[in-house]
């Protein structure tokens, strides 16, 4: 028997699954159109910029090229750049919603056409002004980044408010199923609303955990379902066999259903990932971690510039904060610990002093009251803070000591959490990889929840930050920082 159909969200709009005779939504193509507009108009403006501001007289030929003039170079320049955004995937929908992929596509293509131009110009001994690299292409993606920026946001806050959501079936094993669904209920500004769920296999009684309100389909079902009231997507959570994964490809092909699945590997982050075909079989290649060599050497050059300039940019705020401190309780203004560092190594933190002079002594106390464990122990009523100290903890002010640890070497701008030993004591299992890297100033867990976070969820971001770490993910992070600390969530 059927289950009775829950009707979606409110507000979802249903896309056909068949190939003929149901309408399509316009919404993606919608989308798709307003970034490839978007980069039009971030491309003729970084372009036009450069010609008004560098070149004094565009209209005089290169040199070289007689018959090629600088606003003829520009269009040309400007519609190959379009172009490419468009063939290497930069303006996919599923891009749009989450993740850095939709940024590094644009500046991939983006640095793929400067490149072509540089290589050009050297064949042909084409006099093509600096100003183009120097302007144009940092402006152009500046642009274009800010541009998809807004656009994520308006759909993240669109489909909050159950908009612009795929209707999603989740197969696979129980436990597997509960996860994903929960997962993206959780995450819903990534899009996928789970609609119903079929079991590989299971009981529905045996899925405690699964909402009461998505109905639970038989794999015949499933594709009667996937046809007459179309689902969006498919997601194959796990706990199925290779044959049955190629089975249900088939059966979903006459569809316009997204089929995807989400791979055994967990936490391992998509840049580390690679198919390719050898011998008749379809491989997967992982890149082992790596946690030396020249990719942390950029790491640390970022850090001591960054800190750097943080140091001299704040040094008037570190004053004014030292002298508040002084004169609440006349206690000192540093607050030195040793923490354990990369590779066990211990090393002194410095930071601003917030709580009372004999905050350390108190620790186990509050523990045992609590109920507490010593690992990531956090209060949200600590009686030890002083009034200075929530305030600046409320805005992460206390931290900025840390920058002259991280220009010292001992610490890094974005990392896990650097903890004393007491809570190393209490690593189990893989947690003792969050001794191979720096710790850091922010990280995944300040910028998803602070204080606020389950200790489980609080370790296992800091584990996939070790797993994963990228320059351009710690830019990310380091930006959404700045969000976190002016609007304060979870700081206590």
């Amino acid at each position: 028997m059927v289950p009775a159909r829950t009707p979606y969200p409110k507000g979802i709009i249903i896309p056909s699954s068949k190939p003929t005779g149901v309408r399509h939504p316009s919404w993606p193509s919608h989308i798709r159109n307003v970034l490839v507009l978007g980069d039009a108009l971030a491309i003729a403006s970084a372009l036009m910029a450069t010609l008004y501001i560098r070149i004094p007289d565009p209209d005089t030929p290169l040199a070289g090229a007689r018959c090629l003039t600088y606003p003829t170079l520009a269009l040309g320049l400007g519609s190959v750049w379009l172009v490419v955004l468009s063939t290497n995937g930069s303006h996919r929908i599923r891009l749009v919603g989450s993740g850095l992929q939709q940024y590094q596509l644009a500046m991939r293509g983006t640095l793929w056409v400067f490149g072509v131009l540089a290589v050009l110009s050297y064949l042909f001994k084409l006099s093509v002004s600096r100003s183009l690299f120097l302007i144009a292409l940092p402006l152009g993606l500046i642009l274009m980044c800010l541009e998809r920026k807004v656009i994520r946001k308006v759909i993240q806050r669109s489909r909050k408010q159950g908009r612009f959501l795929i209707p999603t079936l989740v197969i696979g094993a129980g436990p597997e199923v509960e996860r994903t669904v929960q997962t993206l209920r959780r995450n819903i500004a990534v899009g996928y609303a789970p609609a119903a769920v079929c079991l590989n296999g299971e009981e529905p009684q045996k899925c405690s955990d699964l909402p009461a309100d998505l109905p639970v389909l038989g794999y015949p079902q499933l594709l009667k379902e996937v046809r007459e009231f179309p689902l969006s997507a498919v997601v194959a959570a796990g706990g199925m066999s290779s044959v049955q994964t190629k089975q249900l490809s088939w059966d979903l092909e006459d569809c316009r259903t997204q089929l995807l699945f989400i791979p055994e590997l967990i936490d391992v982050a998509g840049p580390r990932m690679s198919t390719y075909e050898a011998a008749g079989l379809n491989l997967v290649h992982v890149d082992l971690a790596r946690y030396s060599g020249i990719k942390y050497l950029i790491k640390r050059v970022f850090d001591i510039l960054a800190s750097t300039v943080a140091l001299i940019v704040f040094s008037p705020t570190m004053a004014v904060t030292a002298l508040a401190i002084r004169l609440e309780d006349g206690g000192p203004v540093i607050f030195k610990q040793e923490r354990i560092g990369e590779n066990g190594k211990p090393f002194t933190i410095h930071k601003f002093r917030s709580m009372a002079v004999d905050a350390e002594a108190r620790m186990a106390e509050l523990i045992d009251a609590n109920g507490g464990s010593a690992l990531l122990f956090k209060m949200e009523d600590d009686p030890r803070i002083t009034k200075v100290g929530r305030f600046i903890r409320k805005y992460s002010i206390d931290e900025l000591p840390q920058f002259w640890t991280v220009l010292r070497g001992s610490m890094s701008i974005v990392g896990p959490r650097p903890q004393v030993q007491r809570e190393v004591d209490e690593y189990e299992g893989p947690t003792h990889r969050r001794l191979l890297v720096k710790p850091g100033i922010t990280g995944l867990w300040q910028i998803g929840g602070r204080s606020d976070l389950p200790l489980e969820e609080a370790i296992r971001l800091d584990l996939r930050y070790v797993e994963n770490w990228s320059l351009l993910g710690d830019i990310s992070i380091i930006l959404k920082t700045v969000k976190v600390v002016l609007f304060p969530n979870g700081a206590y």
